[in-house]
C-alpha cells in the first residue's frame, strides 16, 4: 500500500505538518499561553465572586486589571532593585572580607587563594554587568504577558467553551476526563499558591533578618530570596549561606550565629506550610518541583521556575489516569456528579489482577510515580 494513498492519510499528514508549524511558531510564546491558563485557575474564584454583583464582562475586566497590577508592580520593583543595587552589591563583595580571606588560602604550600579571589572578582563583576541585561528581554516578556491576559479574559468570559472544545479529543472516559480536569486544577493551585506563599514568607523573613543584622541591601536580598525560595529545600539557603559566611569571615561571630539560626527557621517554613496546602489541594513531591524548576528555566526563562514543575505534575497526572483506565483498570475515583469509570477493584488473592502492560514510557513512568507519591 502506497504511503498517503487514501484521503484520510493525506488529511492527517497535512494536519500534522500544519500543527508542527503552528507549534514552532508559538513556542517562543509558550510562557504566555501556559501563564494564561494558570492565571485563569488562580483568578476564577475572584471572578465568580465579582460576577455576582456586576455583569460578567465588567467582572472579567476587573480581574484582568487586578492580575496585571499584581504581576507588573512586583516585576517593576524587582527590576528596579536589580538595576540599582546589583552593581553596588557586586563591588561591595569584591572589596569585602570574603574575597580578602579567599586570597590567603594555601593548599600544600601552593597559593590557591589569589586564583580563587581573582575568579570570584570576575564572576561577581559579570553578575553586576549582567544585571543591566534583565530588561533586554522586555519585549518578549511584554508580548507573553499580553497573550496571558487576553487568554485570561476570554477564558473568564467563556469558561466552559475551552473545556468543551478539548474534551472530545481526550482518550478517556467521561469520569476519567473530569477527574483529570479536577486534578489539573488542584495541581495548579497547589503549585502557584503554595509555592508562592512559601517563597513570599521566606523572602520577608530573610529581608527582616538582613536588616536587623545590619546587612546592606536587605530589601534586594529579600526579593532575591523570593525567587530562589521557589526551589524546595535549597532555595533560601542559596542566599543565607553566603551571608552567614560573610559575617563569620568579617569577625561578626554573634551576627553569624543569629543568621545561621534564622536560616534554620526560614528553611522550616517550607516544612510547616507545604503540607497544609497539600492537604487541601494536591501533593507535589519536592523532587518534582526542584527538577521541574531547573528544567523550566532553560526553556521558559524565569517563569520556568513555576511552569516547569507544573508541566511535570501534569505529565504524571496524565500517566496516573492512563494507568487507571487502560493498564490497571481499577475504578477511577468518582467526581461529584460522575459515575466511576472502569470495573471495580479486582478480587483478593491476586485472581483476575491484570498484568502491567502499556507503552514502555508508561511502565517507566509508573516506577517514577513511586517517588512522586
Amino acid at each position: 500500500m502506497t504511503l498517503l494513498e487514501t484521503g484520510r492519510e493525506r488529511a492527517g499528514a497535512i494536519i500534522l505538518l500544519l500543527g508542527a508549524a503552528i507549534l514552532l511558531t508559538l513556542l517562543p510564546y509558550a510562557s504566555g499561553l501556559i501563564g494564561g491558563l494558570v492565571l485563569y485557575v488562580v483568578f476564577a474564584p475572584v471572578f465568580l465572586t465579582i460576577a455576582r454583583r456586576v455583569p460578567e464582562r465588567w467582572a472579567a475586566a476587573v480581574v484582568v486589571t487586578l492580575a496585571l497590577v499584581l504581576i507588573v508592580a512586583p516585576t517593576l520593583v524587582f527590576a528596579g532593585l536589580v538595576v540599582d543595587q546589583a552593581q553596588d552589591i557586586a563591588t561591595g563583595v569584591v572589596r569585602g572580607p570574603l574575597v580578602d580571606r579567599l586570597a590567603t588560602i594555601q593548599v600544600a604550600g601552593y597559593p590557591l587563594g589569589p586564583r580563587l579571589a581573582g575568579l570570584g572578582e570576575q564572576v561577581l563583576a559579570w553578575l553586576g554587568r549582567s544585571a543591566f541585561g534583565v530588561l533586554g528581554t522586555a519585549t518578549r516578556v511584554g508580548l507573553n504577558l499580553t497573550i496571558a491576559l487576553f487568554l485570561l479574559y476570554y477564558l473568564l468570559r467563556r469558561p466552559g467553551q475551552a473545556w468543551d472544545a478539548v474534551r472530545p479529543y481526550l482518550p478517556f472516559s467521561a469520569a476519567s476526563a473530569e477527574l483529570l480536569r479536577v486534578r489539573f486544577h488542584d495541581v495548579t493551585v497547589s503549585t502557584v499558591i503554595g509555592t508562592g506563599l512559601i517563597a513570599l514568607i521566606q523572602g520577608v523573613l530573610v529581608g527582616l533578618g538582613f536588616w536587623v543584622m545590619g546587612i546592606n541591601n536587605a530589601v534586594f536580598w529579600g526579593v532575591v530570596t523570593v525567587v530562589f525560595a521557589i526551589l524546595p529545600v535549597v532555595g533560601s539557603g542559596l542566599v543565607m549561606a553566603p551571608a552567614v559566611l560573610t559575617l563569620f569571615l568579617g569577625d561578626r561571630y554573634g551576627a553569624a550565629l543569629v543568621l545561621a539560626l534564622l536560616t534554620v527557621v526560614v528553611g522550616n517554613v517550607d516544612v510547616v506550610i507545604r503540607p497544609i496546602i497539600f492537604r487541601r489541594y494536591a501533593q507535589i513531591h519536592p523532587l518534582l518541583t526542584l527538577v521541574g524548576a531547573i528544567g523550566g528555566v532553560t526553556y521558559f526563562g524565569l517563569l520556568g521556575i513555576l511552569i516547569g514543575p507544573l508541566m511535570l505534575s501534569y505529565f504524571f497526572e496524565l500517566i496516573r489516569i492512563y494507568r487507571a483506565e487502560y493498564v490497571e483498570p481499577a475504578a477511577v475515583p468518582a467526581v461529584p456528579g460522575m459515575p466511576p469509570a472502569g470495573p471495580g477493584p479486582p478480587p483478593r488473592g491476586g485472581e483476575g489482577v491484570p498484568r502491567p502492560r502499556g507503552p514502555p514510557v508508561v511502565r517507566a513512568a509508573g516506577l517514577i510515580l513511586a517517588v512522586y507519591h
